[in-house]
């Protein structure tokens, strides 16, 4: 029978499901037809908004499929639509995403790739052909960039856990990951993430009390209304909030009476099940200046790093904003200006204006000759800049180690552990071989190099202290 097969489905998903994933993401869905059709059972299911559709197509989609097939002896197609607000209904069929979420038995999530890892990176764009440029975009009352979005943030690996979890923020704001602590270096999307939370939220709910600022405008706001002795309408702004995206908490750094006011709001803010998103250049443990109060809850949540972009989505991003920009990049060229333009995404726009307006002026087609013109003056300090005296020297400075050091065959830790680092990063940022890079530290062989490269990548995954160090280092040497 397939009158109560939705009912028979939901009690099987939450005997299967966490508790809280099924309250938040199943239990709200209304099942506006389970039917036989010519081609087999079709159920069909309302959601509110776009958001929440992509979100359950995408992470439960399948599991909904399979349950309420296995119940009624036979396929049992899955058709999710929104629900109407004017009188229509818009049909979505399950169709297979190029990503998709999963969740855990733990109610832990991650991001999974549908790609193989050799195919480029595709990047839905609300299915139009062009995304607005979110220099271009308009700014909400809520002090939003509305042109920063989910649909034209470019997925990777090096933003998978913080996109992920910044995804199930946005539908159930207040529950899990409260606070969210994004931290990475300049220009790698921490504030893009931040405001794609913010617009799908109000995507759902346009009554939501959303704010994003930068730190500097709260420290403006407490030192105006301390002068004016008007710390009520502080609280009135900041404490009635549903969601509080603050970027560049650092700033707070010194300041003690903003950090009291901040706390405040805080505490006043995750009492009522409001979330905060905050973002840093470094972990909640290393920001100096703070209150040990503030970084302590700081950390009470999920503390996810952005790191600079990989290759493959380097080049998934040139080719995406030179689409959008009207004036598809050829993917050898992409590869060639990701290959030598390794920062992050700011440093990547840049190139990509340098190449157009090199076409452009010159009216020649985009090639990989025309970039290298147009970025010569990059690509010269570049390679002026960073070899591999450089970085030894830079890393024996920063580990206040003798040069000499680097070459030695000295193995104390307080050695070693600097110059494996320093390997790691030549690897990383220059075009040397394993057995050149052996040869530079005193004639080592290229295994050694191999285990040094491995074995401080591994470690940078898992040590928030290294790869703050690293980030450090990188951002020293390029410049």
């Amino acid at each position: 029978m397939t009158e109560d097969l939705w009912q028979r489905g939901c009690e099987r998903l939450a005997a299967e499901l966490p508790e809280q994933q099924f309250n938040t993401w199943i239990r709200p869905l209304q099942a506006a037809a389970v039917a036989d059709s010519a081609s087999g059972v079709v159920a069909s299911l309302l959601v509110p908004n776009r958001f929440k559709l992509d979100w359950i197509r995408n992470q439960y989609g399948g599991r909904i499929e399979a349950v309420l097939s296995e119940l009624a002896g036979k396929p049992v197609r899955l058709e999710i639509n929104l629900a109407p607000r004017d009188g229509a209904v818009r049909a979505a069929p399950l169709s297979t995403p190029a990503s998709h979420v999963v969740a855990a038995n733990d109610g832990s999530i991650a991001f999974k790739p549908r790609v193989a890892a050799s195919e480029p990176l595709l990047v839905p764009v609300n299915g139009a052909n062009h995304s607005p440029s979110p220099s271009a975009a308009a700014v909400s009352r809520h002090r939003l960039n509305l042109g920063l979005t989910f649909s034209n943030l470019v997925p990777g690996r090096a933003n998978q856990m913080a996109r992920t979890a910044a995804l199930h923020v946005a539908g159930a704001p207040g529950q899990m990951y409260n606070p969210l602590f994004i931290y990475g270096g300049v220009g790698l999307g921490k504030t893009h993430l931040m405001n794609a939370v913010g617009n799908a939220l109000l995507s759902d709910r346009p009554d939501a009390r959303v704010l994003y600022l930068h730190a500097e405008q709260f420290i403006t706001d407490v030192v105006k209304n301390y002068q004016r002795k008007t710390f009520d309408e502080l609280k009135a702004k900041y404490h009635s909030l549903d969601l509080l995206l603050i970027d560049d908490v650092q700033f707070f750094a010194g300041k003690e009476r903003t950090q009291e006011e901040f706390f405040n709001a805080f505490e006043a803010l995750l009492a009522k099940k409001a979330h905060i998103i905050m973002t840093s250049d470094t972990y909640p443990k290393g920001l100096v200046d703070i209150d040990e109060r503030l970084t302590s809850r700081f950390d009470a949540g999920l503390t996810v790093a952005i790191e600079p972009p990989e290759l493959e989505m380097r080049v998934a991003i040139l080719m995406k904003k030179a689409e959008a920009e009207g004036t598809p990049m050829p993917e050898d060229v992409a590869f060639f200006v990701a290959k030598n333009v390794r920062a992050n995404v700011r440093e990547l726009e840049g190139a990509l204006r340098k190449i157009l307006a090199y076409s452009r002026f010159s009216q020649k087609d985009i090639s990989i000759a025309l970039a290298r013109d147009a970025l010569k003056d990059l690509l010269s300090i570049q390679n002026r800049q960073i070899g591999v005296e450089n970085i030894q020297k830079t890393v024996a400075d920063f580990y206040k180690i003798k040069i000499a050091d680097m070459y030695s065959k000295k193995r104390p830790a307080s050695i070693a552990r600097p110059r494996q680092i320093a390997m790691y990063l030549a690897k990383e940022m220059t075009q040397k071989s394993l057995p050149e890079i052996g040869e530079l530290f005193g004639g080592r062989d290229h295994t050694t190099v191999l285990h040094a490269v491995r074995k401080i990548s591994a470690e940078r995954q898992k040590n928030p202290e290294l790869n703050q160090q690293l980030h450090v280092l990188e951002q020293t040497l390029k410049g």
